[in-house]
C-alpha cells in the first residue's frame, strides 16, 4: 500500500447553499433598483459559504468570471441566490451562482443573473491547501463539471498569455532603455 493518502471527495449536495434577502431602500442605487454591487456582494458571501463548506476551510476569492445584469432587481422584492460548487481543482474551486428576483405577493420569479466565481482554499498563512475532490452525481451536475472544466482551461490559457505579454512588454522596454542609453552615451 502507498503511503501516499487519499483525497477526500464531497458531493455537490453536501456544500450547496441557498440565501436570501428582501432589498430594502438601502440597497437602491440613484435611479431607483437595486445597486449592482449589493447583488456581487451578495454573490461572493453566498459562493464562500459553498466553497467554505467544500474546503472545510478558510477560502479566499480570486476571482468572477463575467456578471450581466440581464433585469434590474427593485427594491421590496426577495433576492434568492443558490450556489453549488462546479468544478473542484487540486486548491481551487469554481462556484456558480444563480441570482433569482421573487415579487413576495405573486411569488413570480425571474432570473436576473449567474457567475462564477473561483475561491482557493487557504492555511492560516494563506497559503493554498489542497480540497477534496468533486463528485457529481446527476446529469446536470456532470455537464456543469465539464463545463467547468472548459472554463478553467481557458482562464489557464488566458493567465499563461497575459504572462508571456507581460514578460515580452517588459523585455521591449529593457531593450528601449538599454537603446535610449546607449544613444545617450554615443551622443555625449
Amino acid at each position: 500500500m502507498s503511503g501516499a493518502s487519499r483525497r477526500e471527495r464531497r458531493t455537490v449536495k453536501e456544500s450547496q447553499h441557498e440565501t436570501s434577502e428582501i432589498m430594502m431602500p438601502h440597497n437602491a442605487n440613484i435611479l431607483g433598483p437595486v445597486f449592482g454591487g449589493a447583488i456581487l456582494a451578495m454573490m461572493d458571501k453566498a459562493a464562500a459559504v459553498t466553497a467554505i463548506r467544500h474546503a472545510r476551510r478558510s477560502c479566499v476569492t480570486v476571482s468572477i468570471d463575467r456578471v450581466d445584469f440581464r433585469e434590474p432587481i427593485h427594491v421590496g422584492e426577495l433576492v434568492v441566490m443558490r450556489a453549488s460548487v462546479n468544478f473542484a481543482g487540486r486548491s481551487s474551486m469554481e462556484i456558480g451562482v444563480r441570482v433569482e428576483a421573487e415579487d413576495m405577493i405573486t411569488g413570480f420569479r425571474r432570473h436576473t443573473n449567474s457567475a462564477y466565481l473561483t475561491f482557493v482554499a487557504v492555511d492560516r498563512a494563506g497559503r493554498p491547501v489542497e480540497v477534496p475532490e468533486l463528485v457529481p452525481e446527476t446529469a446536470d451536475e456532470r455537464r456543469r463539471y465539464a463545463a467547468a472544466q472548459a472554463r478553467r482551461r481557458r482562464r489557464l490559457e488566458e493567465r499563461t498569455a497575459e504572462a508571456e505579454a507581460s514578460a515580452a512588454g517588459a523585455a521591449a522596454a529593457a531593450a528601449d532603455a538599454e537603446a535610449a542609453a546607449a544613444s545617450r552615451a554615443t551622443s555625449d
